[in-house]
């Protein structure tokens, strides 16, 4: 897997081996990024179930300022970490390994931090929804910030009941889909 775009364009990095992880598609993370350019400079993102780091880089590489990338496997940590190193972006990087529920829950309540949120796990967890809940409703996000949403083209990624969270716009790039969410804003 290489890097697409930005100052690391065509570098490559490495991913986990076996099927415990489901690297996105160069097609569908250009797609990806094509949508999310013009919020990239300067911004603070999070990958979410990192894996590989692909996302969390690509973004670091198009001008991003700093990326925070939670795993619980202690095998995609090491490897977003070496990829880092390697694309020189090591200073620019927090890694935690950590289930995702725990890492949010522990993340400072009401401190604006992430511009934009990678959300890519597992299709059979069903975990967008738990974590959209405690990104929103933690004050995780900051204003006009936005979560991409990866998920399986047949799975609908709902506005929130609680009204947290809405859709903003939904694609479908074969059997991937791809759900991106923002605040709800005051007098919507």
């Amino acid at each position: 897997m290489r890097i697409i775009a930005g100052t690391a364009r065509g570098r490559a990095i490495e991913t986990p081996g076996g099927w415990g992880t489901r690297p996105t598609q160069d097609r569908v993370r250009e797609a990806l990024f094509s949508i999310l350019q013009t919020r990239m400079e300067g911004a603070c993102v999070l990958d979410l179930f990192a894996g590989s780091g692909a996302l969390g880089l690509e973004a670091l590489s198009r001008g991003a300022a700093r990326a925070v990338f939670i795993d619980n496997s202690a095998e995609c940590v090491r490897l977003v970490a070496k990829n880092a190193d390697k694309l020189g972006f090591s200073e620019r990087c927090v890694i935690l390994r950590d289930d995702y529920r725990r890492a949010l829950q522990r993340m400072p309540e009401g401190q604006p931090a992430f511009d934009i949120v990678f959300l890519d796990p597992p299709y059979r967890l069903g975990a967008v929804p738990a974590a959209l809940g405690l990104l929103f409703g933690r004050g995780l996000m900051r204003a006009g910030a936005v979560a991409a949403c990866e998920h399986d083209a047949n799975t609908m990624i709902e506005d929130d009941p609680g009204g947290l969270y809405a859709v903003r716009d939904r694609r479908r790039y074969g059997s991937t889909g791809y759900t991106f969410v923002a605040a709800v804003s005051e007098g919507q």
